[in-house]
């Protein structure tokens, strides 16, 4: 059950005689301290009277002090507080009755002509009016002093105090915010004797007319919207339409930034895209929500989120129709039947981009009670919209952002909460790196504390492991699936995990997206593995290394909880011209999340994107046509004769260290040799080396002198070579996993390689042979090198598993690989009778010519001996010089037919042949024995 926050301060009230009522809260301040509200009524007191009391709460100590207690009752909506907490400055709504009133007559002449639109909520009669009127109050004053700013509006005021990084007692600043009018800073100079007393209040506007408005107390900005002349022509043919331009206004977002002691700079100014407000100038009722401080009315639900490492994101919630029709037919339109697009933009400064979410078909009723929740946890925005839907924005500044998560409501919400708002500082909410144990259900990724606005309850929104893996199983969107893939893989390093989502994909091997789910790991692994002790000058280099197999910037449909949701990027052109550049800052270069957002643009330069593993694939698909391994070397290739890879600085010896125990322990259930002079594992590997090495030094020069200290080739070679050592393990890693979802355990099997397939049940070997027929079709479009051994334990499975004449296809269109171990097995075990001879010929008929020739030697069969006889005489008649053999007893065998040796009064075909040999070569170079007994065993029927 949710702790409710009313409650909670209750049981702090210093008086338990004190009956508090009516909380309500006024602000939060940039220690995470807040302001609150409540009516006072004495108990003990005959006379029952009721007060407004402003109250402190520290929740780091869980303390609350009553700042000030007023006579009457009165409806704060607002409050702030400064540093030394001297001066309290407050928002009081009240209502003005009399229409003859001079302050309502002055606020209804202040703008002759605003036509104004009340709704039923803000205004029962004409006569009634809803003003905002601020003050400030001297805390510590001997009178308690309380300052009536004329401020009196009808429209919404915000009051706020500016934080100082060094302590002056005698002058504090803040700001008062006047919805539609204007922006003022005001200095309080204390005096001099007594240094808690306001001696002068100094008053300047520095921001005009402005629509929209946001504090953001983690950095001292001011954000607000305003509209801004767009730009026109000089020259026009027609001065009635430059006159109708010239009245055309472009929304624009501003940044404030305030210093302790320089004045304030505009460092910011973003073109937005708004919708048109109505025509009267209002659309509803104020909302005086205060977590976080904005200025806005309900035509205009934007939030700004930044964090500190230079990420800085514009959220805007909105409802809208696909064709908007004229103003009266939507009033009347508007009832519970009726259905809108809830739909909400994210704007990532950071990234030059814009994420669009659109949830079509969406009951009125029901859509305007709908609020979303932007909170940031690290390199994730999460979205949570109560009771329908969950959404994990990939944001971070690892890649442009790709890997999202859409899924359904979290379940600790409650489908009761309206409107939740983080009451927690966001860059204190970080995703746990700490591994977990995959049985751990009480492992939480990320954790932030909100309240419930309309109820203060406090809510705790929580994404588990055991969350975002029952994500994974309930036959999410493939984007989704890939997404849960990529943060277990590359933002917590956490192969356990990612094994538990490799048995679930193993549940349904025949799916298509099985080899993109593998594909997702191959890629995320290798990236992981590389990141692991990396020297301070390669980390820039990471950013042209593969991190995820998802396309950037790609949007998708997909279907949660029963809503078509639709997910679209676009594209920000020239971000860096909407900032101010670090030399042009007051204090030119000064550290701030202005510079970091400005080196965070410099970062993802369109000139150097990440490398691609497209680009090997095709060109190893011309390379492995004309493969010959007999014909390599192992000294041609980055392959040491162990079989492991020769890295610069022993960096593979270093990214095996790092291994996890338990994924040592789990051998591959095959012997990782292979007995070819160079195996297909070496080839691909120094194409990667190759083509990687020289991709790297030739984009490494784009990368920005402040993130990049030196580039080397041998820098560039030693990162190249190690990221093609993370892509083996990688490929083994996935293996294991692979075999053991398919309870193919090599740490509880006896035995390994061919051995093993012979031992498995027809269920396990089929299911083994469906998830290595779709890992290796994975290795090959990703162009990643398999592990040794592999090819053959593959070849005898699918043996195994497959009709023949499936076998042969699969052979014969290089899927199995004929190496000579696994061709020798399967010969051996085909019987030697007239069909299996003819089938024994065709399969060695599509081996290579010098690997053919090796295994027709050890083939003991007639017409094993005809093929070499041939193939002896053969080269004596074209002129090669042949090696003597000489025979040996298993040979010579005895024979019935002597059609081959005619009586005494007939010549012998064999004389007349050996004849003709013997013309042509020396009786050394004559193999007589094989000659013969090859005549001989053609005079019986083999064949």
């Amino acid at each position: 059950m949710a702790e409710n926050l009313a409650a909670k301060l209750c049981a702090l009230l210093p008086n338990e005689n004190v009956k508090a009522e009516q909380w309500k809260l006024l602000g939060q301040e940039n220690n995470n301290t807040i302001l609150v509200g409540w009516i006072d009524e004495n108990l003990t007191s005959e006379q029952s009277q009721l007060h407004s009391v402003i109250g402190y709460y520290d929740r780091s100590k869980e303390t609350l002090q009553i700042l000030h207690h007023f006579p009457t009752v009165l409806n704060i909506v607002q409050a702030s507080i400064n540093q030394s907490h001297s001066l309290l400055g407050y928002v009081v709504k009240q209502k003005i009755n009399s229409p003859n009133n001079e302050e309502a007559k002055s606020i209804n002449n202040k703008k002759e002509n605003e036509t104004e639109y009340h709704t039923s909520e803000t205004s029962s009669s004409s006569s009634e009016l809803e003003v905002y009127q601020t003050y400030i109050i001297e805390l510590e004053s001997h009178d308690t002093k309380i300052h009536n700013l004329d401020t009196m509006r009808r429209k919404q005021v915000r009051i706020q105090f500016l934080y100082k990084q060094k302590s002056r007692s005698s002058i504090d600043k803040f700001l008062v915010l006047i919805h539609h009018e204007c922006i003022i800073m005001y200095t309080a100079l204390f005096d001099a004797v007594n240094v808690k007393s306001i001696a002068e209040l100094k008053s300047e506007s520095i921001v005009q007319t402005f629509v929209w408005a946001q504090w953001d107390s983690a950095n001292q900005v001011l954000y607000h919207i305003h509209n801004r002349r767009a730009p026109t022509s000089l020259v026009t043919e027609d001065n009635n339409e430059s006159r109708s331009k010239a009245t055309v206004s472009c929304p624009t977002l501003s940044g404030l930034q305030f210093h302790d002691e320089l004045p304030h700079e505009t460092i910011l100014n973003i073109p937005l895209n708004l919708p048109q407000p109505p025509s009267t100038g209002y659309c509803g009722t104020y909302e005086d929500d205060v977590i976080p401080l904005r200025v806005h009315d309900c035509s205009l639900d934007l939030i700004v989120i930044s964090d500190s490492k230079g990420m800085v994101c514009v959220c805007h919630h909105y409802l809208y129709r696909p064709v908007q029709p004229p103003q009266h037919v939507l009033d009347a339109s508007l009832s519970d039947s009726n259905t809108v697009h809830f739909a909400y933009s994210v704007t990532l400064l950071h990234h030059s981009c814009v994420i669009h979410c659109v949830v079509p078909g969406i009951p009125w009723s029901q859509a305007k009670l709908m609020r979303p929740t932007f909170a940031l946890a690290k390199d994730y925005m999460v979205v949570i919209v109560p009771g329908s839907f969950t959404h994990l924005l990939e944001i971070g500044m690892i890649h442009d952002p790709s890997c999202h998560i859409l899924c359904g409501a979290l379940p600790t919400i409650s489908t009761q909460a309206s409107y939740l708002v983080p009451i927690l500082d966001l860059t204190t909410n970080k995703i746990s790196s700490k591994k977990s144990n995959y049985s751990d259900n009480q492992d939480c990724i990320l954790k932030i504390l909100t309240i419930d606005l309309p109820t203060l309850d406090l809510v705790t929104l929580t994404i588990t492991t055991d969350f975002l893996i029952d994500v994974f199983k309930k036959e999410s969107p493939i984007q989704t699936r890939l997404g849960v893939i990529h943060f277990f893989m590359c933002h917590r390093h956490d192969l356990e995990i990612v094994a538990g989502l490799v048995s679930t994909i193993a549940e349904k091997p025949r799916s298509l997206d099985v080899v993109q789910f593998m594909q997702e790991i191959l890629t995320g692994g290798s990236y992981s593995l590389v990141q692991k002790n990396l020297l301070p000058d390669a980390i820039p280099l990471l950013s042209l290394l593969p991190i995820t197999t998802v396309e950037e910037c790609a949007g998708y449909d997909a279907k949660v909880s029963n809503l078509n949701i639709t997910l679209s990027h676009e594209k920000l052109w020239n971000t860096s011209v909407m900032l101010l550049s670090p030399q042009q800052r007051l204090i030119p270069y000064r550290s701030d999340i202005w510079t970091r957002l400005w080196d965070n643009l410099g970062k993802r330069s369109e000139s150097k994107p990440r490398f691609k593993s497209s680009q090997i694939t095709e060109k190893l698909l011309v390379s492995l046509a004309c493969y010959q391994p007999e014909a390599l070397s192992r000294s041609s290739t980055p392959m040491s004769p162990s079989g492991g890879l020769v890295l610069a600085s022993g960096s593979f010896g270093d990214l095996m260290s790092n291994r996890s125990n338990k994924i040592l322990d789990s051998a591959l259930p095959f012997i990782e040799i292979e007995n070819c002079t160079a195996s297909r594992q070496e080839h691909i590997v120094s194409v990667n080396l190759r083509e990687l090495s020289m991709y790297l030094l030739k984009h490494a020069t784009n990368i920005p002198a402040s993130s990049y200290v030196s580039c080397t080739p041998l820098q560039v070679h030693a990162m190249a070579t190690r990221h093609v050592a993370a892509q083996l393990e990688s490929s083994r890693l996935l293996c294991q996993m692979l075999c053991r979802a398919a309870n193919v355990d090599p740490r509880l099997e006896q035995e390994r390689g061919f051995i093993l397939i012979d031992q498995l049940d027809e269920i396990r070997r089929n299911l083994l042979f469906t998830l290595l027929e779709r890992y290796r079709y994975a290795i090959e479009v990703t162009a990643f090198p398999m592990p040794q051994g592999f090819s053959s334990f593959f070849t005898y499975l699918g043996y195994r598993s497959l009709k023949y004449s499936m076998f042969l296809q699969y052979v014969e269109r290089s899927v199995f690989e004929l190496q000579v171990d696994v061709t020798k097995i399967i010969i051996a075990d085909i019987s030697d009778t007239k069909e299996n001879a003819v089938k024994k010929l065709h399969l060695l008929s599509l081996l290579p010519r010098s690997r053919a020739k090796r295994l027709l030697n050890q083939w003991l069969h007639p017409v094993s001996f005809m093929h070499r006889a041939r193939e002896h005489a053969t080269n004596i008649l074209s002129g090669e010089v042949c090696q003597t053999r000489g025979r040996t007893s298993q040979h010579c065998h005895r024979h019935n037919g002597l059609a081959a040796f005619p009586s005494a009064d007939r010549l012998s075909p064999l004389d007349t042949f050996l004849d003709l040999l013997t013309a042509k070569a020396s009786l050394a170079e004559l193999d007589f024995g094989l000659l013969i007994e090859a005549t001989v065993t053609s005079t019986e029927d083999f064949l």
